[in-house]
């Protein structure tokens, strides 16, 4: 299986927040931009868009996203969404499925492969824990979302072999490189396509005394976890002001 037209949307997770890169559009390669150039080495017409942007929740990601995406006429499109919507405590998660299904169906009927992504497991972060049932319920409907129309589904779900200190970025919300890589692979693994990836190294990390995890966890939430619960009281989000990276189709590089 060969594609020839990629177009990636989403939030954080696909725009590659956490994987950075300087010489890259938003300063950031991650897992779609991986995925990209893998599937380039099959083909040299290949063209690949990302319009992706952090902080976007699924309502905001289908009505921005989803009518560019089909107007670049994909055969393949990956859509990642609702990560940010099940932080929010008064999320309808039935509300939200039911938009996702009507989404999903747009796409799957232009004839492209769509690919799609449960959340991964909160419970790995012990902040977060609280949203764990929200989070399975809202998989749950992306499982059945993917059987009804046919989708590839990527269970980040259940890679709970994962290590927070492993495979995310300091601010325990966005996959570093490790993590990037990992979801690349396991993308490409899911659509059967033939690649050479390889998982990254795991980074050594010491072993912390519980007063100092303590300290490192109370610095954690003064630098991130504060400023993200303020943008969340003023109405602001981390991608105000940011354009998608990709916004046509164009050879990776």
């Amino acid at each position: 299986m060969t594609f020839q037209r990629y177009v990636a949307i989403g939030d954080s997770f696909t725009e590659g927040v956490g994987d950075p890169d300087p010489t890259r559009p938003n300063g950031c390669r991650g897992w779609a931009d991986r995925v990209a150039e893998a599937l380039a080495l099959h083909s040299p017409e290949f063209g690949y868009a990302n319009l992706a942007i952090r902080g976007r929740k699924l309502p905001a990601i289908i009505e921005e996203q989803v009518g560019p995406a089909i107007d670049l006429a994909p055969d393949l499109i990956s859509i990642h969404g609702g990560g940010n919507d099940v932080l929010r405590p008064k999320v309808d998660v039935d509300a939200l499925a039911a938009t996702y299904d009507e989404a999903v169906g747009r796409l799957t009927a232009t004839g492209a492969r769509v690919v799609m992504f449960t959340v991964a497991d909160p419970g790995m972060n012990p902040v977060m824990k609280l949203i764990r049932g929200r989070t399975a319920i809202f998989n749950e409907w992306v499982r059945e979302i993917a059987e009804k129309h046919d989708a590839t589904v990527v269970d980040c779900w259940r890679m709970r072999d994962w290590k927070v200190a492993e495979v995310m970025d300091v601010d325990r919300l966005h996959l570093n490189p490790v993590g990037h890589q990992t979801i690349a692979i396991a993308v490409l693994d899911r659509l059967g396509i033939a690649h050479d990836l390889q998982p990254l190294a795991v980074p050594v990390l010491p072993e912390l005394a519980r007063r100092a995890q303590r300290q490192a966890d109370l610095e954690w939430a003064r630098a991130h976890f504060v400023p993200w619960v303020h943008r969340r009281i003023t109405g602001r989000s981390s991608g105000d002001g940011v354009e998608p990276k990709r916004p046509g189709l164009s050879p990776i590089g």
